[in-house]
């Protein structure tokens, strides 16, 4: 994330941000990812969507609950509520069967954009 041209994202029109939920909320790098985006004006009316990856547990909290507020915050339309992908042990693997769940979800989300 450190990488990336905030300024280029405004020639997209849709924006997906993941992180891996730390602390109950998103890491730190994807908060400060976040916060550069704060200064771009060209993001609102574009479709927005937010994950994460958390431990299953009722108190892992989620890293996409706060990355969904943000993008609502930045003007950014968002095209279904976040969702996490459940990881075996503090850094993967997915557990069984959340890659094929995220793949219906990519499938919603082009469905819903490509209207």
């Amino acid at each position: 994330m450190k990488e990336t041209e905030v300024d280029s994202l405004s020639s997209y029109d849709f924006i997906g941000v993941g992180t891996p939920t730390q602390a109950f909320s998103a890491s730190k790098t994807t908060k400060d990812f976040l916060k550069r985006l704060e200064e771009i004006d060209s993001l609102k009316g574009k479709y927005g969507f937010a994950f994460d990856t958390k431990l299953k547990s009722r108190l892992a909290g989620s890293g996409g609950k706060f990355v969904e507020k943000k993008l609502t915050g930045f003007g950014l339309n968002v095209v279904r509520p976040h969702s996490s992908a459940i990881v075996n042990g503090k850094e993967g693997p997915l557990g069984h069967g959340e890659d094929l769940a995220f793949e219906q979800i990519d499938l919603e989300i082009g469905r819903k954009i490509c209207r």
